[in-house]
């Protein structure tokens, strides 16, 4: 990585109203020493792919209750692959059956969390993924 800190767009796609989930884990990612990006409640697999690529991120953080994942986040990594952001993690917070959990990882998804999580397990994963180390700041 060529830059101080991690870049990390936290989003909300969809027409989820609830952002308290994403404000904690966007909250915890910048005590930990990473640039955070929240683009807002009800974004489009567009905006947030374009958000991506105009920020520059390392990772993509989706936070979706409304059980609309498998149809934003396969569009969102589709969107990011012909971007050529071929090298964006995204990883996937919210209400997810475990049913589909194995398809969403086979898309790309690189982890995907449940509610009650806690955030230093959010911020481990987001390291070890980014090889940015488990003890320093990102």
């Amino acid at each position: 990585m060529n830059r101080d800190k991690l870049r990390v767009l936290v989003a909300k796609p969809g027409l989820d109203g609830h952002d308290r989930g994403a404000m904690v884990v966007a909250r915890a990612l910048r005590d930990a020493g990473m640039e955070v990006i929240y683009t807002g409640l009800r974004q489009t697999p567009e905006m947030i792919a374009e958000a991506a690529l105009q920020e520059d991120v390392d990772l993509i953080g989706l936070s979706i209750l409304s059980g609309a994942h498998m149809a934003l986040v396969p569009r969102i990594l589709e969107l990011l692959k012909t971007q050529g952001q071929h090298d964006v993690h995204v990883l996937l917070g919210g209400i997810i059956p475990d049913e589909d959990v194995d398809e969403l990882k086979s898309l790309g998804v690189s982890a995907i969390f449940g509610p009650g999580t806690p955030t230093t397990e959010i911020v481990s994963v987001v390291r070890a993924l980014t090889g940015t180390g488990t003890d320093e700041p990102a």
